[in-house]
């Protein structure tokens, strides 16, 4: 029944009336358009909303929306909604805003009402200080409307840049996202993909077939996984909608809820002051064997259990999201079963903006070093590895939170440095016993200093081999930082999660100043 046709003359009749339309909205556009999502292997956007909130927790905002455009048949089709479902809602109690494409209407495309709607909810999102989440399932600007759409855009870019650092933004890309619109996503904090059914890039396989000669399909060129292990856009990949919705409410449950809070702090049951005999063969003494840091983060959080971000792009550092004693830490950490542990360009890009991340909502870091530098070669040379390397340099030195540093392992040359050492602000930094922190492996020291010696000795492998005995003696011995006051202590290793429990209890109220200025001008 159309509501005109109800009696306005009384409330009931008013009442009845807006039951009607609710239940129009509730519904969408029509049964086949449900039908014909559902067969893609995709929810609709409020099955997502209901995924994503605590039950019965979501209050929609202009769920009456209509657009206002004409031309192009648009003034017959005007549904409600204008296909973007925002709101907000709770999870795990806490307030959080959410806008969800509905591909069912427009395709989920951007129009000048839907826009208006996002911009609206993303400006309550930073007035109520809370974090915000897009669920992302639209074709792009709404051609019809032209120009209109484009603008509507460039204000969800405009208040992306304006909440960074200042609210979570969270993309979940759980259907295409093609041209400028993928700028969005890649100004927020974290990005989520579902496999097979999301894709993201600036221009689809159509058009570089076209312009280069290459053929790729959808996936191939902008994919999950595409986007989890090669271009570094996505965070995390799932195989479908649900999983993926389950990961976002944890990692808000690990989150503030904006950058005047810290995140919330959980009784886990798990002991701070619990040792870890397991740490003592976890990590080899001999430097050029492997070993999976992994199983180290795993010893020293609680429960063992963490959210790694990136997991599956630049694998030779890891950044996790943990919780020690109950408090959120961020984990930078190299992984010697990947390149050795080394950083190159992308390790350094990713180490960089976790780091920037953590520092933006109050989450310390803890780092933990066993690196025997960058990589070498022309590709990073020439890729520029002096300008990104310095992005992590940057993140770190400009970092206020806490910072404590244990160095497992090796610690050589520039990257011990650039690892968050003493010398570039570190609150705190710790040794294993097993250190080896000098300017360069004692085998290449060797070589450079003795150079002359080895090559003049009647036999120059015993001479290399006593030289870099000697080295490592002088100069590379356990205690030689610890003698100098550049690391704060030499711990057992079995005792690291009490040492990093006490030293962050102690820093939890640390304030840092820094100096008046507009923003500093980060390397890019």
């Amino acid at each position: 029944m159309d509501p005109v046709t109800l009696s306005a003359g009384t409330t009931r009749g008013r009442v009845a009336e807006l039951g009607i339309i609710r239940a129009e909205v509730r519904r969408g556009p029509s049964e086949k358009a449900t039908e014909a999502q559902r067969a893609k292997g995709k929810l609709t956007a409020r099955e997502r909303i209901e995924l994503l909130l605590d039950e019965g927790s979501f209050h929609e905002v202009e769920p009456l929306r209509r657009h206002r455009a004409t031309g192009f048949g648009l003034e017959a089709k005007r549904p409600y909604t204008d296909g973007v479902i925002t709101g907000w809602g709770t999870v795990h109690g806490r307030t959080v805003f959410v806008y969800a494409h509905d591909f069912r209407i427009f395709g989920g495309a951007l129009g000048e009402a839907h826009a208006t709607k996002i911009h609206k909810i993303m400006d309550m999102a930073v007035s109520a200080g809370a974090p915000l989440v897009s669920l992302n399932d639209g074709a792009g600007a709404r051609i019809q409307e032209g120009v209109s759409a484009l603008a509507g855009y460039g204000g969800i870019f405009q208040r992306n840049t304006r909440s960074s650092g200042v609210i979570p933004q969270i993309s979940v890309m759980l259907g295409p996202c093609a041209g400028g619109a993928a700028y969005a996503p890649a100004l927020t904090d974290f990005v989520f993909m579902v496999r097979e059914t999301s894709q993201m890039f600036i221009t689809g396989p159509d058009v570089v077939q076209a312009v280069t000669g290459e053929k790729i399909t959808q996936n191939g060129l902008g994919g999950a996984d595409v986007h989890a292990e090669v271009s570094g856009v996505a965070h995390f990949a799932y195989d479908d909608e649900k999983t993926c919705l389950e990961e976002v409410r944890y990692l808000l449950s690990l989150l503030p809820q904006n950058n005047r809070s810290t995140p919330p702090t959980i009784d886990s049951g798990d002991a701070v002051d619990r040792r870890s005999e397991a740490l003592l063969d976890l990590v080899p003494a001999d430097g050029s064997r492997s070993y999976d840091m992994r199983k180290v983060i795993e010893e020293i959080v609680d429960e063992g259990e963490y959210l790694e971000v990136h997991e599956r792009w630049a694998t030779n550092v890891i950044c996790a999201l943990a919780r020690l004693g109950g408090q959120v830490v961020g984990i930078v950490a190299n992984q010697p079963a990947s390149l050795a542990g080394v950083l190159d360009i992308e390790a350094s890009e990713k180490a960089a903006r976790f780091v920037q991340m953590c520092d933006a909502f109050n989450i310390p870091i803890v780092t933990l070093l066993d690196v025997p530098g960058f990589l070498p070669g022309v590709a990073q040379e020439h890729g520029g590895i002096i300008r990104h390397g310095a992005k992590l340099l940057y993140a770190y030195c400009s970092a206020t939170v806490p910072r404590i540093s244990v160095i497992l392992r090796k610690a050589y040359g520039g990257a011990y440095i650039v690892m968050d050492s003493q010398s570039i602000g570190a609150d705190l930094t710790y040794a294993w016993p097993t250190n080896e922190i000098a300017v360069m492996g004692a085998e290449g020291a060797a070589n450079v200093i003795f150079r002359r010696q080895i090559a003049e000795a009647d036999d120059p492998e015993a001479m290399r081999a006593r030289l870099v005995k000697e080295y490592k003696a002088e100069l590379m011995h356990p205690y030689y930082a610890a003698e100098r006051g550049l690391i704060d202590d030499v711990i057992d290793p079995t005792a690291t999660r009490e040492v990093l429990g006490s030293a962050l209890a102690m820093l939890r109220t640390k304030h840092a100043d820094l100096p008046s200025r507009k923003h500093g001008n980060p390397p890019q």
